[in-house]
């Protein structure tokens, strides 16, 4: 097929006078408040471990989703640079360390334009591929991928039959004018629809799923604030047969003159975009549950007790895991007078709880700072993994 217009991947959005929108409307209110409610309910020191966690946690469940299990433990042995020995499984850890490296990128403020510009799209796909073994950069046909590079085949992926290659710039930069021109409350839903828009585009010969969730995960700090604190890609994967079969419904053509007045079904995008937002909700409410305060402390206080009397951490092991969780980190100064001991007891203290996988420092004289590591996540962060 040849002459692919922009209208073919319409509509982007339902539009407002469309009957979806009201319920579609009040869902990114909801999001909305409730992602900035968890954002202002931690502490300031709290946020930064938290979107550490969540880094390593979003990896894991949006390469779940493409089939690859890699365990959090070895996604955390990645991150320490220790690898296995097993080719296939070492390959794995990398992969997880490339989503990590463009997730941490993208946090960091990395993308220059919109989440859904062109270039946007072409530089998270480039340091994928820039990170990625050989092994996962060829395809079953023998061709490699090319990093940032936008596909030259055709696909064909179920029974969507995605645009010839030569349309694929065309609708990239009508996608983008369409969806950068939103404000806030339209940005949320657009970023909802865009997620399916950009599949069904399918721009890359592959990764097109994992760059595809990146590109929410980015427009979700910009738009929702999410600050990196929640990961919709956890709760795709919990859902991964309903994700799938919504993201196949929302291909359908138009279903007559009552469903919009675009190429494709309004309806079935208004039910994909609501499967969205209430996943993301979703997510919101399942950290902010794990996140409250008291019970955080409990969880912690109750392992570091049980550790210490079963002689795997020192005593004083609670009073410093206390004082991290209060205030976001502790100077190594303070360790004495905070535990009235010597400053050799108190290094023992630390060295402990560092090598117990409870703290971090960035140098062996930075303050000490609490980490949500994958060694402790199913104790003080249950359901975080599975």
């Amino acid at each position: 097929m040849t002459g692919w217009s922009v209208t073919s991947v319409e509509p982007l959005l339902p539009e407002e006078a469309s009957r979806h929108r009201a319920a579609l409307d009040d869902l990114v209110v909801e999001l909305s408040a409730a992602a900035a409610g968890l954002r202002e309910s931690l502490p300031q020191g709290l946020r930064a471990p938290l979107a550490d966690a969540v880094r390593a946690m979003n990896c894991y469940y949006s390469n779940l989703i493409e089939g690859h299990d890699t365990h959090p433990h070895d996604i955390e042995r990645a991150l320490a640079a220790d690898f296995s020995r097993e080719p296939e499984q070492r390959d794995l850890q990398l992969e997880a360390l490339a989503h990590i490296r463009v997730q941490k990128w993208v946090d960091s403020g990395g993308l220059r334009a919109h989440p859904m510009a062109r270039e946007s799209l072409c530089e998270i796909h480039a340091r994928f591929c820039e990170n990625l073994p050989e092994s996962l950069l060829v395809l079953e046909d023998g061709t490699r991928i090319e990093g940032g590079a936008l596909r030259t085949g055709h696909v064909r992926v179920g029974r969507h039959v995605a645009p010839e290659a030569e349309a694929v710039p065309r609708l990239l930069e009508h996608m983008q004018q369409r969806y950068a021109m939103l404000g806030r409350a339209g940005g949320i839903l657009g970023l909802a629809c865009a997620h399916h828009r950009l599949m069904w585009v399918h721009p890359f010969a592959d990764l097109n799923g994992r760059v595809g969730r990146m590109v929410s995960h980015a427009w979700l700090r910009t738009a929702v604030g999410s600050a990196g604190l929640w990961s919709v890609s956890r709760g795709l994967a919990r859902n991964e047969a309903e994700y799938k079969r919504r993201l196949m419904a929302a291909d359908e053509p138009r279903h007559g003159g009552a469903d919009g007045r675009g190429a494709l079904s309004e309806q079935r995008l208004a039910e994909f975009a609501r499967f969205f937002l209430e996943t993301c909700l979703d997510q919101v409410r399942f950290m902010e549950g794990l996140m409250r305060p008291d019970q955080l402390r409990g969880r912690i206080e109750a392992w570091a007790t049980q550790e210490t009397a079963q002689g795997r951490l020192p005593a004083g092991a609670w009073p410093v895991l206390r004082e991290a969780l209060y205030t976001g980190e502790v100077a190594r100064a303070a360790l004495p007078g905070l535990l009235g001991v010597g400053e050799r007891q108190a290094r023992n203290v630390s060295a402990a709880l560092v090598g117990a996988g409870a703290l971090n420092a960035q140098s062996s004289r930075a303050p000490l700072r609490l980490t949500f590591s994958a060694r402790l996540a199913g104790v003080w962060m249950p359901g975080l993994f599975p």
